[in-house]
C-alpha cells in the first residue's frame, strides 16, 4: 500500500507541476483553459465530476502533458516469453526489453509537430492512454498496465481544474515565458530540474 501511494503522488505530482509550467509558457493555452473551466463551473464553489466530463480542453491539457513528459519515460522491465519477431528485429525468450514510452511520445514519424506543447491535437483525436493506442503510453499497456490510471487522471483533473478556476497565474521576476526554464531532472520519473515557482492571485468572479 505504501508503494501505490508513494508513487501515485510522485508522478502525479510531477504531471501536475509539468502541466503549470507548459501553460505559463504558453499564456493562450492558460486563458482558453481557465475560460473553459470557469464557464462550466459558472462560480460554483466545488467542481463535480460532472462538470470535469464537459472539460475537454482540460482532458486535451493532460493527455499533452503526458506525452511531452511521460512520468515514467522507460516503462517498467518485461521479459519475452518465447523467441518472437519485431519489425524484423530478432528477440529471444527471456530477453528483458525496456520500453522508451518518451521517445514514441515524441517520434515526428507518429507525432507532428512532436516537441510543441498543443493540447488542441486531442481535441477531434480517438488516441487515449489507457494502453490501447501505442503513440501514447504513459502507464503501460497489456495485462501489466498502471492500476492507477483512473486515480491518477481523477486527481490530475480535479487539481487542475480548481487551481485554473480559482487563481490567476503569473511568472516572478519578470521572467517572460518564452525563457521559462524546462530542463528536465534524470531520474527514474521525470522532474523539472528545478522546481517551478509562480504568483498566483486569487480571481474575483
Amino acid at each position: 500500500m505504501q508503494n501505490m501511494f508513494g508513487d501515485g503522488t510522485d508522478t502525479t505530482q510531477s504531471v501536475m507541476e509539468w502541466a503549470m509550467s507548459e501553460l505559463l509558457k504558453k499564456p493562450i493555452t492558460l486563458q482558453k483553459l481557465q475560460a473553459e473551466v470557469r464557464e462550466v463551473t459558472q462560480g460554483k464553489p466545488e467542481i463535480t465530476q460532472d462538470d470535469l466530463e464537459k472539460m475537454r480542453y482540460l482532458k486535451a491539457v493532460i493527455k499533452e502533458t503526458l506525452r511531452c513528459h511521460v512520468p515514467v519515460p522507460l516503462l517498467v522491465p518485461r521479459e519475452s516469453t518465447r523467441d518472437i519477431k519485431i519489425m524484423g528485429c530478432d528477440i529471444a525468450a527471456g530477453t528483458l526489453v525496456l520500453v522508451n514510452a518518451s521517445a514514441i511520445a515524441r517520434d515526428p514519424m507518429l507525432w507532428e509537430n512532436p516537441e510543441e506543447f498543443q493540447p488542441e491535437r486531442f481535441l477531434n483525436s480517438n488516441i487515449d492512454f489507457r494502453g490501447l493506442n501505442f503513440e501514447l503510453i504513459p502507464f503501460g499497456s497489456g495485462r501489466r498496465v498502471c492500476p492507477g490510471i483512473n486515480f491518477a487522471m481523477s486527481v490530475n483533473e480535479l487539481a487542475l481544474a480548481k487551481l485554473v478556476n480559482k487563481f490567476n497565474f503569473a511568472l516572478p521576476d519578470g521572467i517572460k515565458p518564452e525563457d521559462l526554464d524546462m530542463t528536465e531532472a534524470s531520474g527514474i520519473t521525470v522532474h523539472r530540474a528545478h522546481p517551478l515557482q509562480a504568483i498566483a492571485t486569487p480571481y474575483l468572479c
